[in-house]
């Protein structure tokens, strides 16, 4: 099958830090499998210039096109040359992009869609023009389950096209065993992530601080360090680590908490319940729906009192209530590898298209 993939949520080249590897994984996936796909990453550059992402010149670079647009596609786009069987597009430049191609096409829903669809800022243009796109997409694709819920609250007549279309992990760095926690000894807690407003590392750091047999790793970088090493002096930062080291990290972890919010997805829990931690997200945001309360892992709301109180009876679990948290987990991360996924993905749109 001839895909054609739009989003400017794409690495032009190999090692770019700053853009996430979750839809080059579909694409990888699904060339694997023996599609057919062809990448287009259209680029406002006053937004790159803003946001600090990498700047790249028009032109291929291997198998990915990157178009520059000073202004947010004015005017027509020529549809391509080349036959597609599906057009699939992410996030709201390659949604906008793919509706003015007069083409079939899926949309591809992340949190900075809502955001569109939802903040006055974006009320008098780029919303009407988001809700056109959308009802002229044959399907839409959902990034989470949590963000399927609310779109669908805002728009429950495009219920019988959407779907949701979470991101998968490497099936090689699911760990396949766990260990009951050691409560002779301080449980471990990690958070990882860069140091954002939106992350509420402090939050963490707070609930920690002074809580008796609870050591706290914090991994991420950022400018507010020194603030943030403030409010837990007994916290160990490590800074920024590459991949691996953050997997080994979290095997040699109990406990993996990361209260963010406004997040898309979050492919770094997944990767925590393959370390086999117990692990804690936001609730009613990124992968909570894939995490279930008391079930596979715990939710929490961003509040520290809240993540203390989860934390303390955490270790107070009895052994054998543990022991079928920690089976859900594996048996939940089993669900969700990139294979399957991308998978998926596919048949959700065939069984819609």
């Amino acid at each position: 099958m001839k895909i054609l993939f739009i989003t400017d949520l794409y690495p032009v080249k190999d090692g770019e830090k700053t853009t996430p590897q979750t839809l080059l994984n579909f694409v990888e996936e699904w060339k694997l499998s023996g599609n057919e796909v062809d990448v287009i990453k259209p680029n406002f550059i006053l937004n790159s210039l803003i946001r600090k992402k990498p700047f790249y010149k028009q032109g291929n670079y291997d198998g990915v096109l990157n178009l520059n647009f000073w202004t947010p596609f004015w005017g027509t786009i020529k549809p391509p040359k080349k036959h597609y069987d599906i057009v699939i597009a992410h996030m709201p430049s390659g949604i906008l992009y793919a509706d003015k191609l007069n083409l079939p096409f899926v949309a591809g829903i992340h949190s900075s869609d809502l955001t569109i669809l939802t903040s006055p800022l974006y009320r008098f243009h780029f919303k009407k023009r988001m809700e056109k796109a959308l009802q002229n997409a044959k399907a839409i694709a959902c990034r989470s389950f949590v963000l399927k819920d609310k779109f669908l609250k805002l728009y429950p007549q495009f219920e019988n096209k959407t779907f949701a279309a979470p991101s998968g992990i490497d099936d090689n760095i699911i760990t396949g065993t766990f260990n009951i926690l050691r409560k002779e000894v301080p449980l471990k807690v990690l958070t990882c992530a860069n140091y954002k407003k939106r992350k509420n590392i402090e939050k963490v750091l707070e609930a920690v601080y002074g809580l008796k047999d609870f050591e706290l790793t914090v991994i991420g970088a950022g400018t507010d360090l020194s603030k943030l090493r403030k409010l837990n002096p007994d916290a160990v930062f490590r800074g920024w680590q590459p991949h691996e080291k953050i997997l080994e990290q979290m095997r040699q972890s109990d406990i993996f908490i990361l209260p963010s919010t406004g997040e898309t997805f979050g492919m770094v829990y997944l990767e925590a319940m393959a370390s086999g931690c117990i692990t804690v997200c936001t609730k009613d945001d990124g992968i909570d729906g894939i995490i279930q309360n008391n079930i596979n892992g715990f939710t929490t709301f961003p509040i520290s009192g809240e993540i203390r109180n989860l934390l303390q009876n955490i270790k107070n679990m009895d052994d054998d209530s543990l022991k079928a948290l920690l089976y859900n987990n594996f048996e939940t991360i089993k669900q969700y590898t990139k294979t399957s996924c991308a998978e998926n993905y596919l048949k959700q749109i065939f069984k819609i298209m």
